[in-house]
Formats: C-alpha cells, structure tokens, sequence
C-alpha cells in the first residue's frame, strides 16, 4: 500500500470499509466452507452408525427363529381311564409225544372242548413194544437166576455151621445171590420203564380247554419229545378264565392295584360289559415304553372272549385328575425327559411334561401345563430354553 492510499484510507471512512471487506471476505467465505465440511461429516458418520444399527437389528431378526403357538385344551377331569388289552388262555399249552412211533388216529380237532383225561390221539409203537417184550423175558431170566443163588446162598450157609464148607465159599455164594438181586432190579426198572413209554400210546388232554391247533395226521411219524426235531401233535388252551395284559402308563400306575375291580368291552358285543379283576401286576416300570403290565382276570363261562383278541379295559382311578391335550407335533424328545417349549415374552422355556394318554394327534399332559400356556408348535430340535424367538404375525395380533 502506497503512502497516497495510506493517507486516503485515514482521511475516507467509506473507503476504508470498503478496503477492511476486501480482506474479510477470503476469511469469511474459507470458515463457512470449513463449517459446511464439517456439517457433512458430522452428518455421514451419523448416516452409518444407522446404518450400522439397522443392520444389527436387521441381522437379529433374522436370526430370531419365528414361531407359531398354540394353547392347551382343558380335558375333562379323568375318573377312569380305557386302556388297550390283550387276551390269553389262562393255561396255554402245546401237547407233545412221549413216545416214538406212528399215529394210529386222533379224536379231536380244532375248536373241540376237552376235558381233563379225555383220549386225544393213539399212537403205534412196536419198538417199544418188542423191547418191552424183551425187557419182561429178561426179568423173568434174571428171577429164575436170583432164586437160584439164593437157594445155593442158603444151602451154604447152613452148612457153614457144621464146617462142612469152607467160609470163602460161603461168601462166594451170598455175593452172587447179591448180584443177581441187582440184576433182577435193574431189569425190574427197565421194564417199568418200558411200560410207561408204552402206556404214552395214548395221549390224554392234561387240562379242560379247547383245541386251538392239530399239527399231526394218521400215520406221521412221531419223535419224542425229547427229541430236537420232535412237533407238537396238539395245541390245548383253557378259556374258561381268561388273562387280559394291559399297559398302564406310569402316571395311572396307581389304578393298577391288584385286587382292584375292572370292567372290558369288545367292539364285536357292542353295548355288553364284561366284568373282571386286577389280579397282579409286574411291579416294575417298563423303561421302553413307562408302562406297568398288568393282568385282569375275567371270567369266560359261554366262551365268548377269545384268547388273542383285542379288549378295552376300563380301570377307575382312585383320584380324579385334571388334565389338558396338546397336539403330537409340540413335544420334544431330550436326554433329560419330555420337554415342551413355553412361550415366555420373547423368550422360549422349555418345560418338563407328564403324558397321560396317546391320543395319536393328540397327547394328553397330566402335569407341567396350564390352559392359558402358549405352546410353541414344530418346535426345532435346536430349541433351548432362554432363546429368543418372535410370535408369526397371525399369532401376534
């Protein structure tokens, strides 16, 4: 700046504004510049930070399982419970040979009555009969032996005592009447053995029943049996009282007491109740299945219930119990127990359960469960309690 201007500037406000706007305006125009950038920045980070906020959220949504919930039936209080039975004979029994030899004929087919003693079949044996024939010749050899050397034994004795044999002698004499008394036993009892093979000619029913089964006909050979490859000629059961098993889920397993009375019903006799008894139980817990078997005594006087058929059984339980049913598809199978997964806020519990009754679809839970619990349905296997899970959106409105 020149001294002329120096002194104008002194002497001229205006033009000394006008020369203090020059310089100022440089300034001014580089801070809003430096403001305006740091405006966007300031903007950007923020700008990414939600960005970055949405994707976390985003990211856990995602990962959040979405679930559908369903809520328990209240079932009506449990008074008795109709549990699945199977019917056997009382006394079920195959009947065997106990002799070799040819079927000479049978009395008795299936679905015949019997009663105990009855002649069911004849068999033909002539090698028992010829080695009995052999047997009753050798014993009658081996008595005429032994009266023999009794005789002589007797006879050697006696004069033993006047010395007119020696002592050795006489021993001889007893020792051989001994041996043949031994030969005469043990053809004794070779015969009676023979005489009970022949007398299993004839087969006896050993029990009242009814034939279920004839596995011979005339002229089959017949093995002993004894014998590996010896066949049953009949199948004999009694059903004038019949066994009904029955598997009683452990939570009813107080119903099963012996002693206690039962009621049966068939779908062939409709309307018609057959009375029966628990007579005992296994009083041990199947670890397969949790049930405890136990048996019903029934009375079959007419025969009208037959032993393999399938029987509902209808045990009262001494409490009542109140229950609800969820569907099949919430259950979880864990190493710990039966689980079902509780819907808890936005957190999934997993519970531990009771089953009562199957119903198929259904199952029925005796404890663990309330009415106004949220059920979470095809829960995945994964399913721990404490995660995270969201409600579908028909569920949440």
């Amino acid at each position: 700046m020149t001294t002329e201007e120096n002194q104008n500037l002194q002497t001229s406000p205006k033009l000394r504004n006008t020369h203090v706007k020059r310089w100022l305006s440089p300034v001014i125009f580089a801070l809003a510049a430096a403001g305006a950038l740091g405006f966007g920045i300031h903007n950007g980070i923020q700008a990414r930070t939600a960005a970055s906020a949405e994707l976390a959220h985003n990211t856990e949504q995602a990962a959040t399982p979405i679930v559908r919930v369903v809520h328990p039936q209240l079932a009506a209080p449990v008074q008795e419970i109709v549990l699945p039975g199977n019917t056997q004979a009382f006394t079920d029994s195959p009947i065997y040979a106990r002799t070799s030899g040819y079927l000479a004929r049978w009395y008795f087919d299936i679905g015949a009555r019997v009663r105990k003693g009855d002649l069911l079949a004849e068999i033909e044996t002539p090698e028992v009969d010829q080695q009995l024939q052999q047997a009753q010749a050798q014993l009658v050899t081996a008595n005429a032996n032994y009266d023999l050397a009794k005789t002589t034994a007797d006879r050697w004795q006696f004069l033993l005592k006047s010395n007119s044999v020696s002592k050795q002698e006489t021993d001889q004499a007893v020792a051989n009447m001994n041996a043949q008394k031994a030969t005469v036993d043990s053809n004794a009892a070779n015969v009676r053995r023979l005489e009970q093979l022949q007398s299993f000619e004839k087969v006896y029913a050993p029990f009242d029943g009814v034939i279920t089964a004839r596995s011979t006909d005339i002229g089959a050979l017949i093995d002993a049996g004894s014998a590996a490859q010896s066949k049953e000629l009949f199948h004999l059961a009694s059903i004038a009282t019949l066994r009904v098993f029955v598997p009683v889920p452990e939570v009813y397993s107080h119903a099963a007491r012996p002693g206690a009375t039962a009621t049966l019903t068939l779908d062939e006799y409709p309307g018609r109740v057959f009375h029966g008894r628990l007579a005992r139980n296994s009083s041990a817990i199947d670890p397969s299945s949790r049930t405890l078997l136990a048996e019903v005594d029934v009375d079959n006087p007419e025969g009208l219930l037959l032993p393999g058929a399938y029987i509902s059984v209808h045990l009262k339980l001494p409490l009542t119990i109140r229950s609800v049913t969820i569907p099949a598809n919430t259950l979880l199978f864990r190493r710990e127990g039966l689980r079902v997964g509780v819907v808890h806020g936005s957190r999934a519990d997993l519970v531990p359960v009771t089953i009562g009754r199957d119903y198929g679809a259904n199952v029925e839970i005796v404890s663990g469960l309330r009415a106004s619990d949220s059920i979470i349905l095809d829960p995945s296997d994964s399913l721990e309690s404490g995660a995270p899970i969201r409600l579908a959106a028909k569920e949440a409105e």
